[in-house]
């Protein structure tokens, strides 16, 4: 089906500034495993954050089609950048949704224009897949909160300025139990980390958070009181389209490195291209990046038209990440030993996929929410 004018527009933006801005810089970010502040502020300015926050609210007001589009077109140019597009997109969608207007009001507008740093804080030493075992605490007080626990691995935590935090508020009622809170990250009781050195996407910086009988004011609570769990689910198969579109990005950008380097690279007086076993691997490829793409765009299309997406959600994240982790290999394999080399773009490619099949669910807990989602819905169309 092709794409709306709109969605070209989008696309095209994005694609234009992924090629002139982002991926100029892509093997500096990653050999130094830096924070691109400056990327960031151009990306605010175009409007690349927020794409389906309401116009009203200060976003795109674009659909899920078009935030998938802007994912994978940002990925082709350096996936740790196309990271925080997702973040911010999270979180925007939080903020917009739940929020109050005074909670949008001061942190919306500054988030999409890249004003503060945000981190999404869920995941502990025990609440990794399975988000009911975590054990960080918010404590009712007599002026609002006392916020108690840890976090690891969590996206931006070394440079972020406020934290949306999953805590239990009520020990007794599971998951009904569980809410968000905003949380300055400059408050007294807030420690940070050490900044974690990741295999791939080098340049989105991971690290740890604790939290010591941090005070809070009763509006640091998103959304209702028991309800984190809730808000933070509802975000998922948003999030999981976005990084199905980041995995066919960084395949797109192994097939484009590959086929420009088959095409020039020559063995026994012709290009490699010519020879079948290398042209069939780059139209392999080719058939398993389109593949991926549909799938991804069914399940924003999906979402967009308020159908039941989760199963389209996680079939499209599952087979997208697991295909960008063979094909960047495959894209390795054209390069030969040069593309085991650092430096070369299809070994940092190949890097940066694997992540993918870990983050926002692994693809273990993809194929069992599939497979529920089978037993109880029948086959998704």
């Amino acid at each position: 089906m092709p794409l709306s004018e709109t969605h070209q527009e989008i696309r095209n933006a994005a694609r234009r500034f992924a090629t002139e801005v982002v991926r100029p810089r892509a093997e500096a970010l990653d050999r130094d495993e830096a924070f691109p502040a400056d990327i960031y502020r151009q990306m605010g300015e175009l409007g690349l954050f927020g794409i389906t926050t309401p116009a009203e609210l200060g976003g795109a007001g674009l659909d899920v089609l078009a935030y998938a589009l802007v994912m994978e077109e940002l990925s082709r140019g350096y996936a740790s950048v196309a990271d925080q597009c997702g973040l911010y997109e999270l979180i925007a969608t939080l903020l917009s949704v739940h929020g109050t207007p005074a909670q949008q009001e001061r942190y919306l507008g500054p988030l999409l224009r890249a004003g503060f740093r945000p981190a999404y804080c869920i995941t502990e030493a025990e609440a990794g897949s399975d988000v009911s075992g975590i054990r960080t605490t918010a404590e009712r007080t007599a002026t609002g909160w006392k916020l108690t626990g840890s976090k690891l691995w969590i996206h931006n935590a070394p440079v972020a300025d406020i934290g949306f935090v999953l805590a239990r508020t009520d020990k007794a009622a599971g998951k009904r139990g569980m809410s968000i809170f905003i949380v300055p990250l400059d408050l007294p009781g807030v420690s940070r980390g050490a900044k974690e050195h990741k295999m791939g996407q080098r340049a989105s910086q991971v690290g740890a958070l604790a939290f010591d009988g941090v005070e809070l004011p009763a509006d640091a609570l998103l959304g209702q009181e028991g309800r984190g769990f809730h808000i933070m689910m509802s975000a998922l198969d948003k999030g999981r389209v976005g990084i199905a579109s980041l995995a066919v990005g960084i395949a797109q950008a192994g097939l484009e490195a590959a086929l420009d380097y088959a095409r020039t690279r020559k063995q026994f007086g012709q290009p490699v291209a010519e020879f079948q076993g290398l042209s069939w691997l780059l139209a392999d490829m080719a058939k398993e990046i389109s593949a991926a793409r549909l799938l991804v765009r069914h399940a924003a299309e999906a979402m967009d038209s308020g159908s039941p997406a989760t199963a389209h959600c996680s079939i499209a994240k599952c087979f997208a990440s697991d295909m960008a982790v063979s094909q960047t290999a495959n894209a390795v394999q054209v390069f030969g030993g040069s593309g085991y080399i650092r430096g070369f773009e299809v070994e940092r490619l190949y890097r940066d996929a694997k992540i993918t099949q870990i983050y926002e669910g692994t693809n273990q807990i993809q194929r069992t929410i599939i497979a529920r989602e089978l037993m109880t819905n029948g086959v998704p169309e």
